[in-house]
């Protein structure tokens, strides 16, 4: 039996099901992610959770590179799994202020550690101008990505990085979070 973890609202805390029920009622939650292009290439990030509540950030300084971080983020929390990273806490409540560690919901889980640790890497690669192959990301990771991992992050991010070059200054990129 599993049970369903805290989500921030109180709803469903308590539920148990059996294994045969998990995976569609991970499924069944999603976040809408919205992204809006301001002028100077930053971006002001929106979350929507499913229970309709708004968490938001516009941020000023190094304004363009968090919208290319916040869009690895959710290349890393998509691809690899994660569910209790950046996008996965603001799905259970958590606001964006939260996620720094300090906020009132108190220290990262370790899985959101772990995360911000691969995407410090992707950002990392991303500024050095090459790739790097597994055993330059795993020599600084707590658990080793496989090459075709690694690929499919770097397949995902473009995509996104490709739709946020192409959209104009007030529009609006727009992704939906499944946990």
């Amino acid at each position: 039996m599993a049970r369903v973890p805290e989500n921030g609202r109180g709803i469903l805390e308590s539920v148990t099901f059996g294994p045969e029920l998990e995976s569609s009622l991970w499924a069944l939650m999603t976040m809408r992610i919205e992204i809006v292009k301001q002028s100077d290439g930053a971006g002001v990030l929106r979350c929507t959770r499913e229970d309709g509540s708004v968490t938001w950030q516009k941020q000023s300084r190094h304004a363009a590179h968090f919208a290319l971080h916040d869009l690895t983020h959710y290349a890393v929390e998509t691809v690899l799994g994660y569910r209790r990273a950046f996008f996965g806490l603001i799905a259970e409540g958590w606001e964006v202020d939260d996620t720094t560690g300090n906020g009132a919901r108190g220290a990262l889980p370790a899985e959101a550690l772990e995360v911000e640790r691969i995407v410090g890497l992707f950002d990392a690669e991303r500024a050095s101008g090459s790739h790097w192959s597994a055993e330059e990301f795993n020599a600084s990771l707590p658990r080793p990505l496989r090459d075709a991992e690694i690929q499919k992050v770097r397949d995902l991010r473009a995509a996104l990085f490709g739709r946020w070059s192409a959209i104009a200054p007030g529009e609006t990129l727009e992704l939906t979070f499944e946990l």
